[in-house]
């Protein structure tokens, strides 16, 4: 059975707002081997709801509808549902005296609107909401198809799912099992990558293997679907384990571990601790090492030195290195590093300085000073200002990973 899920809302269409339900259904369908092979969010307008809820449930087994199922104007999901379904509605005087006498309890009186809350649509079977004003509906409008109306709030949601939709899914759906494996990649563009491990990956079908890209992090996502866990887990291991060999210490988390964590985790192991040094990130580097709970263990602090008058009193760079070099310049990244460890005492400490606009944009030079000696990669960039100081730093916590390994 393939599934999807349409959230209905047009405050989902903002920027402070998002959606969460489809998050908590795609769990729980994929743990009864529903994939979940699409996902939509439509505002609160009947006809562009009705023709997605068409194309939907033309092309997948199972829709999943939540939100919109108010008792104001612009709650349409059921309308709409009817519409792309061809069938009428009926008023349930059940359901309306359900509402009366919730609201009852609260020594109020339901308002007319709230009779829109009491449509059924034809042919449906009406899900009891013990936590809301909005039952829910299940409908199956075809052989083999079936749709659900669920209410928005999560509250009301959760249990509706819990109580109402996973146990007929499980009547409905053969024994299947979905497994997946999660790899995050450093160091390798998208395409590079993907130039790399398609031979290996593209002579399978199942398991599907997708590859998510951001700015200087790479996710390779495999996904097995089986009848039977043990089968699952071999076709997983047919298509990762080789990519996992060739791409070797590229990868730094199998476990879904941010690369701050994965470098926590090293500094950990081995009783180290690490102090940064930043001009062109102001601080960044720092921010992303402590975004770790507990990284008090290991990160012992940084410094801002935006200026040179700065790179001079706290980390104790020589002027006479700033006037030949300039402050980006690879003797510069290792008298940064080197004034930072020392002035800590940290066993290791990373330097940033760089470029971050104007004619020479992206030129970077990051040190690493460790207990045998201090070291300078340059880097060359590329983006604005912000993809910069992001790759910057992804880089130069990429690095420290490698030597902690």
């Amino acid at each position: 059975m393939n599934a999807e899920i349409i959230a209905v809302g047009s405050e989902l269409l903002t920027p402070g707002k998002v959606d969460t339900n489809s998050l908590y259904l795609t769990q729980h369908l994929n743990d009864l081997g529903i994939e979940v092979v699409a996902k939509s969010i439509i505002g609160d307008d009947r006809s562009s709801l009705t023709e997605q809820i068409r194309t939907s449930i033309s092309r997948s087994d199972l829709v999943i509808l939540t939100g919109g199922l108010g008792p104001t104007e612009d709650d349409v999901t059921r309308d709409a549902c009817a519409a792309a379904l061809g069938l009428t509605q009926h008023f349930d005087d059940a359901i309306w005296d359900a509402i009366i006498d919730r609201f009852s309890k609260f020594g109020r009186t339901p308002s007319d609107n709230n009779r829109r809350q009491a449509n059924v649509i034809a042919g449906a079977e009406v899900l009891p909401n013990p936590n809301g004003t909005a039952p829910g509906l299940w409908l199956a409008p075809a052989p083999d198809k079936f749709v659900a109306l669920l209410p928005g709030p999560p509250r009301e949601l959760k249990p509706m799912v819990q109580d109402q939709i996973l146990p007929r899914l499980r009547s409905l759906v053969p024994p299947s099992v979905i497994r997946t494996r999660w790899y995050r990649v450093a160091g390798v563009g998208e395409s590079d990558l993907d130039a790399l491990i398609a031979p290996i990956y593209t002579q399978y079908t199942n398991p599907v293997t997708t590859i998510l890209a951001a700015p200087g992090d790479v996710h390779i996502h495999f996904r097995a679907r089986t009848d039977a866990e043990p089968e699952a887990e071999a076709l997983l291991a047919a298509v990762a384990d080789p990519i996992v060999a060739l791409l070797g210490d590229r990868i730094y988390s199998d476990d879904g571990a941010t690369l701050e964590e994965s470098v926590g985790r090293l500094l950990l192991k081995h009783g180290a601790t690490l102090a940064t040094a930043e001009s062109l990130t102001a601080g960044l580097l720092g921010a992303r090492v402590t975004e770790t709970s507990g990284s008090s263990a290991y990160y012992v602090g940084g410094f801002q030195t935006y200026t040179n008058a700065m790179k001079t009193q706290l980390l104790g760079v020589d002027p006479a290195v700033l006037a030949e070099h300039t402050a980006v310049s690879e003797p510069v990244a290792i008298a940064m590093a080197q004034g930072a460890r020392e002035r800590t005492r940290a066993t290791y400490a990373l330097s940033l300085t760089g470029y971050a606009e104007d004619d020479q944009a992206g030129l970077v030079y990051c040190g690493l000073a460790t207990p045998t000696g201090v070291q300078v990669r340059k880097l060359k960039l590329f983006g604005d200002r912000h993809r910069v100081r992001s790759l910057a730093v992804i880089q130069s916590l990429d690095w420290l990973r490698k030597t902690l390994l």
